[in-house]
């Protein structure tokens, strides 16, 4: 059996999936793809040493902000690690808001080394239409339809084919079970915002500071919700006020990214969270798991 635990950021993916782990004798994979980056921790929202309760987390921290990292990588690492997990008689339990991470290790994608597809999640319409100009100052395309923004970044700048055109239609694995966590959108705004604040009270800004004057060119780094906002207002871009909202919206538009992505290529069964008793909730899904195996 593999248990895949989803859902937008901040909805209590991370505490889920320890206390299945603990239950069931399980390991968890990571599948966000921010957090398979060394030295970004505050912003990414990184489960931290108490919060692992000493289960076993695999493909944390893995590279560095000056290395790329594709979808094929990460592909191929998370199912040796699923094979390595089952090996040992325990359950691979994937926790993540990735989707493209998420289809890739759990569905049929094909995917090569030269196809050097990455995770464009992260980047606004606005982002990827800006660097699109920016390359080619005569492309005519719609800064408004997130679908051909995505096929043009692909072609032009990841040199690649959009992961439709990949397969993915049939599940990889033939015992998994995708548990999709949910709340409703008022609250869930709250928990992104209040989420933010946490981060800025934690030095994210410290954070961010220290690793733009080490990594100035990194990629990644200009990439990543929290951080990328940040390092306008270290430019003296962005007011620090404009910075903390962008970061918030931001969060709040992948959370919505997310939610489309999830509910039209995964087959996900929601649980609504009761963050009043988490235990209830964890009860539903084990009780899930419990009619599927």
């Amino acid at each position: 059996m593999i248990i895949a635990i989803v859902g937008p950021t901040g909805v209590g993916k991370t505490k889920m999936s320890v206390e299945l782990a603990k239950q069931l004798n399980g390991e968890i994979i990571n599948a966000d793809s921010t957090q398979v980056y060394q030295e970004i921790n505050i912003g990414t929202a990184k489960a931290t040493v108490t919060e692992m309760a000493g289960i076993p987390h695999h493909l944390l921290d893995i590279t560095d902000l000056e290395s790329e990292y594709t979808v094929f990588d990460y592909q191929n690492d998370a199912r040796q690690r699923i094979e390595n997990i089952k090996n040992k008689h325990k359950i691979p339990i994937i926790v993540g808001g990735s989707g493209l991470y998420l289809s890739a290790l759990l569905y049929d994608y094909q995917f090569s080394k030269e196809d050097n597809v990455y995770d464009l999640d992260s980047l606004s319409d606005k982002e990827m239409y800006a660097t699109l100009k920016k390359i080619h100052p005569d492309l005519e395309i719609d800064k408004k339809n997130r679908q051909r923004l995505i096929r043009a970044y692909a072609k032009y700048i990841n040199n690649s084919e959009p992961i439709e055109n990949q397969g993915g239609q049939n599940l990889y694995y033939d015992d998994v079970i995708i548990i999709g966590l949910t709340t409703n959108r008022e609250n869930l705004y709250e928990i992104i915002n209040k989420r933010v604040e946490q981060m800025i009270e934690n030095d994210l800004i410290k954070e961010v500071r220290t690793l733009y004057q080490k990594y100035p060119n990194s990629k990644q780094l200009k990439a990543t919700i929290g951080y990328k906002e940040i390092i306008s207002y270290i430019k003296k871009e962005i007011s620090l006020e404009e910075a903390i909202i962008e970061i918030k919206q931001n969060s709040r538009n992948y959370a919505k990214r997310q939610y489309t992505w999830l509910n039209h290529k995964m087959e996900v069964k929601w649980f609504d969270v009761n963050y009043d008793n988490f235990e209830e909730t964890i009860e539903s899904v084990m009780n899930e798991i419990g009619n599927k195996s």
